[in-house]
């Protein structure tokens, strides 16, 4: 059993790197970090505590805890909370095959029922395990097979904690299977990935339900990473995926089944010049999101979904660790003009300090705008009661709102081994 704390804190990095751990595998394989026939373990925690206020009573668009009233009520709230413990294991038998398992501790971010204290909610569950086969010293293909990140744009981001919109609305994670070419920075991947409503982000359906019964559902995605004289280096990328997540009638419930698979593209960038770094990103869906479009509020069409994001990030470097500067701004547009669910907004100014290279300090300010959470996002669970006392569901009202706003203030830790 071995620990590499540089290692087990980029393969746990939830900001970086994001759909690319099985080539961070193939690379530290290659320049020695993973030696043949070892047994790694990782772990990580992340700790955080804020204080958030909105001008409208229990609506937060903050998403890196789920925007319910179940655990945000009134105009303020605040915490000092765990938001996630991670473990990894990583075994790299002989020089062709390599796995990689991790558990993942995160109730603020849990698809359970209840609060963030509740059982449901507070479960350990397996969030990536694969197997990969590859060595990039005898040939630049390799595979992978299992529950993974699903290679669909970038998706990550410069702020210190806060993922980006564009994470929330297209990063998926999904079983399937991966093929891929790594080679003078061309990096070529293809992803089988099993239908129906996966784990995140992808949803095909299997003779119009969800039930993932058949192997009909990919993403492809390429790029290429080159320098550029003496400026720096430049990443330029480009993503397809058969199903996204987008598909489901009105009312739109997250992992329901869809009658059609409805596509996605991604188009990104990345340069990277000395201690400045500099992101973009763009993903959207080809067609209309049918359940954007609600019957009884009929003014407004059905829209295609899309996210963007842009940010920077300045590293100065000092005998006290490497001090990060950051700001990004992302959208995700859901609906018309004018509509409730137009949009959500996501503006993060961010400081990170490493005190240790696996050892995390950082603050952000948080500014959202629009309230547009995806159960429910035109409408379908807003309770009334009738004259005679009977509850139905008014479905002229929704519980997204483009007026909404919310600020953040936050710190926490992310310490790895």
């Amino acid at each position: 059993m071995r620990t590499d704390s540089r290692f087990g804190y980029e393969i746990l990095d939830p900001n970086d790197s994001i759909n690319r751990k099985q080539q961070l595998v193939l690379e530290r394989k290659r320049d020695g970090t993973l030696a043949p026939d070892g047994f790694y373990l990782q772990g990580a925690i992340t700790p955080v505590a804020n204080y958030q206020s909105s001008n409208r009573a229990d609506k937060f668009g903050y998403l890196m805890r789920h925007p319910t009233a179940r655990n945000q009520v009134g105009k303020t709230v605040s915490e000092a909370a765990i938001h996630s413990v991670q473990l990894g294991i990583t075994a790299t038998l002989g020089n062709w095959t390599s796995g990689h398992a991790q558990a993942l501790f995160h109730p603020e971010q849990s698809f359970g029922n209840g609060t963030n204290t509740s059982v449901d909610r507070n479960q350990l569950q397996v969030r990536q395990a694969w197997v990969l086969f590859g060595d990039l010293d005898r040939s630049p293909l390799y595979a992978s097979l299992g529950k993974m990140a699903v290679p669909f744009g970038l998706t990550d981001t410069v702020n210190p904690f806060t993922a980006s919109t564009v994470w929330h609305a297209f990063g998926g994670l999904a079983n399937g299977v991966r093929v891929g070419y790594s080679h003078e920075g061309l990096n070529l991947e293809l992803m089988g990935i099993q239908g129906g409503a996966q784990f995140r982000a992808a949803n095909a359906p299997v003779k119009e339900t969800a039930v993932p019964g058949r192997l009909n559902n990919f993403a492809l995605n390429a790029s290429y990473e080159f320098p550029l004289d003496t400026v720096g280096t430049i990443l330029l990328g480009s993503s397809y995926q058969r199903g996204s997540a987008y598909c489901q009638d009105y009312p739109v419930q997250h992992f329901e089944p869809c009658r059609d698979n409805n596509p996605a593209f991604d188009i990104y960038g990345r340069l990277v010049s000395g201690p400045l770094t500099l992101k973009a990103e763009f993903a959207r869906t080809t067609d209309v999101w049918p359940g954007t479009f609600n019957p009884d509020i009929p003014r407004f069409a059905a829209s295609k979904v899309s996210a963007f994001d842009a940010g920077a990030k300045y590293r100065a470097d000092s005998e006290d660790g490497p001090l990060d500067l950051s700001v990004e701004f992302s959208r995700f547009t859901a609906g018309p003009d004018g509509a409730p669910w137009e949009k959500q907004d996501q503006i993060v100014l961010g400081v990170a300090w490493f005190v240790e290279p696996s050892v995390k300090l950082f603050a952000e300010a948080v500014h959202t705008a629009g309230y547009a959470p995806l159960n429910f996002i035109s409408g379908g669970s807003i309770m009334v009661m009738d004259t005679d006392g009977a509850r139905t569901v008014d479905n002229t009202r929704t519980h997204s709102d483009r007026s909404a706003r919310s600020n953040v203030l936050l710190v926490g830790a992310n310490i790895a081994f």
